[in-house]
């Protein structure tokens, strides 16, 4: 199995919402993490935002991150 895009987020992000409904559009697979309920996902958060708990938060395959992507980010950077 690939790995996999990851995406940090709450159930009360309308951000997250929109994205999440983008990449279902767009065919792009993807896990979704709870950081509310993870806290451990919430650190990996920070230490990506400088300390913020910023979110949509994605993770992908290289280890590299993008906040609050647009659609068009996410896909020209798994094509990258």
């Amino acid at each position: 199995m690939s790995a996999q895009l990851t995406m940090y987020s709450t159930p009360w992000c309308g951000y997250c919402h929109r994205l999440r409904g983008q990449l279902d559009r767009e065919g792009i697979a993807y896990t979704v993490i709870d950081i509310e309920q993870e806290p451990e996902a919430a650190q990996i958060v920070e230490q990506v935002n400088n300390g913020s708990q910023t979110v949509p938060t994605l993770v992908f395959p290289d280890g590299s991150a993008l906040t609050n992507p647009s659609v068009a980010q996410v896909k020209a950077k798994l094509a990258a």
